[in-house]
């Protein structure tokens, strides 16, 4: 039995995540994905950008910063909690490092 994924609070996903890039999958070349990066530039997670834009209400979906914003909006209402755990331990082992150089 898989458990349900559980995604963080949007104003915290607003905290943490940096950026949204459109890339191809690296090992399906005719598939694109959304990375989603945080403040520092790690990767965070990714989706399937077909999914994410079928999901996505742009104001004008014709313009491309439009669905852009809406992809970008529904992508940040599931950001999964995991993510964050990554950032945390991220954040762990920094301070691991400067302690150990006496910082």
């Amino acid at each position: 039995m898989s458990e349900e994924t559980k995604f963080l609070p949007y104003e915290l996903a607003l905290q943490i995540v940096g950026n949204v890039i459109e890339e191809e999958h690296i090992h399906e070349p005719n598939r694109r994905i959304l990375t989603v990066y945080d403040k520092q530039g790690h990767e965070l997670c990714w989706y399937d950008a077909e999914e994410i834009i079928a999901e996505a209400k742009p104001d004008n979906p014709k313009d491309k910063d439009s669905l852009k914003a809406a992809a970008v909006e529904v992508i940040m209402r599931q950001i999964p909690v995991w993510a964050m755990e990554d950032v945390l331990k991220r954040a762990e082992q920094q301070v691991k490092m400067e302690k150990s150089k006496g910082w």
